[in-house]
């Protein structure tokens, strides 16, 4: 997909931390410690390839509540996920695409970037799915128009608002390691 085509979710939330770019870095390409500011990441662990680096995959336990978008047929409860990193740039950015249940990596990327900001760092946390992944397509393929619509619009709440979560969870976590 084209990066000036409409992606079907796109979001993303910024927070200042005070603490260098390269500490900022070191937590948030931690992916084993991700339990400690996700809402719905529990941890997990490398499954192959060197931590952090690009081209190795992380496999992310997971938790969702029932209340979450409730009506639509969403993942609850645990599962698993495997994600591979994409972009790796000490200090800078941090970039992870979920694979689909083939191991092939889908047009579903979430991610830090991070800039210097005074004393500090602006750390944005954003989230971008060009094409429906697998999931997606599983989920909205029983909807009418109107109720993929309402899906749509319920989904990218949720996750704009687990990416807001996420960075005032990290910001201490950073904050308390610088």
């Amino acid at each position: 997909m084209s990066e000036t085509q409409t992606p079907l979710f796109g979001s993303r939330a910024q927070i200042h931390v005070q603490a260098t770019p390269a500490e900022v870095y070191a937590v948030v390409s931690d992916l084993a410690r991700s339990g400690d500011w996700s809402p719905e990441c529990l941890g997990g662990e490398w499954a192959s390839g060197a931590p952090g680096a690009v081209g190795s995959v992380f496999r992310g336990e997971n938790q969702r509540s029932e209340d979450v978008v409730s009506w639509a047929p969403v993942v609850r409860g645990k599962w698993t996920t495997h994600a591979e990193v994409v972009e790796a740039e000490a200090g800078r950015t941090f970039q992870w695409a979920m694979h689909n249940s083939s191991g092939v990596k889908q047009d579903s990327v979430w991610g830090f970037s991070i800039e210097a900001e005074g004393a500090g760092s602006l750390l944005t946390h954003h989230f971008r799915m060009g094409t429906a992944t697998e999931g997606i397509v599983g989920i909205t393929a029983e909807m009418d128009a109107d109720a993929q619509q309402k899906f749509f619009a319920e989904w990218g709440e949720k996750v704009a608002g687990d990416l807001a979560e996420t960075l005032q969870r990290v910001k201490p976590v950073i904050e308390k390691t610088a």
